[in-house]
């Protein structure tokens, strides 16, 4: 595939991104009360594996609008080398692979440059396939309502992140390093106090100290703008892992997001590579010993990430 193809594949993608975000659906907040699986991570059925950054994207939309039941998918292999088959007539979804090449006019030298490219395969949701074995094809049970909020709580507290409660703004100011979010009772039902917290750990994770991102950005920013974006994709990720539905944050961010997406193709395949990594980051926390999040009202200046 020419150089020109691969620039096309991030066009193709970016193309399909706005146009859901000009027809007001954002790709990383689907209404799965209408759909079948519920809020939950695509995976491959055969490896295991999460799918992460635009994949997720692309496999969360394909999911809303086909109405599959399940979250997990195959290749055209991976269903024959199991023993089932994908139906004919079936239509695949394309998934992305990042990889590198070094030009062979370079290889050998020592200042080879490593050039990035996308590789794309096609996927097939297991509501696709026929003859595949029951492990694959049993449900899933979703998590019980009542272990939602408090797998949420464990998450939260497990990152040690200072979370100051008060006020009626939520932000998080990468000069203290800290989080402020108004109290629970300021929201309209519990779990939305967890929705925000998580957007806000989604700035936080990028912290100097942690992943590093550029988060001293003036508001209205191009990069100010792409950072909310990857935290709203972060805590949409986070949310879909917990089992809680994701919701819109920053809809007024929308036109700003779609200008940013027109004038770069790069740019939704980034903020959602920077997301995946990210909510990789939090999640990670989860398996080491919880530790207290520190709670209090002292107010605090005006934001500087939202």
């Amino acid at each position: 595939m020419s150089r020109s193809q691969h620039a096309d594949l991030y066009q193709d993608v970016t193309d399909r991104i706005v146009a859901d975000l000009e027809s007001g659906i954002l790709p990383w907040v689907q209404p799965w009360s209408n759909t079948a699986c519920g809020p939950s991570l695509p995976h491959n059925a055969a490896t295991k594996r999460n799918y992460s950054g635009i994949n997720l994207l692309l496999l969360w939309g394909t999911v809303h609008t086909q109405g599959f039941t399940s979250q997990r998918w195959l290749t055209f292999r991976q269903a024959l080398a199991v023993g089932g088959n994908v139906r004919k007539g079936e239509k695949g979804t394309t998934v992305f692979y990042a990889d590198r090449f070094v030009p062979k006019s370079e290889s050998g030298s020592d200042d080879a440059r490593a050039i990035p490219f996308l590789k794309r395969f096609t996927v097939f949701n297991i509501d696709q396939c026929d003859n595949l074995p029951d492990e694959m094809t049993a449900r899933i049970a979703p998590p019980a309502e009542a272990e939602i909020i408090p797998a949420a709580d464990r998450l939260i507290r497990a990152t040690g992140a200072t979370i100051r409660v008060g006020g009626n703004k939520a932000f998080y100011m990468p000069a203290l390093d800290l989080i402020q979010v108004p109290p629970q009772k300021a929201y309209g039902e519990p779990v939305n106090w967890y929705r925000t917290v998580l957007h806000e750990l989604g700035h936080w994770s990028g912290s100097e100290k942690r992943l590093d991102r550029k988060l001293s950005n003036r508001f209205g920013t191009y990069d100010y703008m792409a950072e909310e974006l990857i935290a709203e994709v972060t805590s949409a990720f986070l949310l879909a892992k917990i089992g809680i539905t994701p919701t819109v944050r920053h809809a007024d961010y929308c036109g700003n997001w779609i200008t940013m997406l027109k004038a770069d193709k790069r740019a939704i395949f980034t903020a959602a590579r920077l997301a995946s990594a990210a909510a990789d980051y939090i999640l990670a926390f989860h398996h080491d010993e919880a530790r207290d999040v520190e709670a209090d009202t002292e107010g605090l200046a005006e934001p500087e990430l939202a």
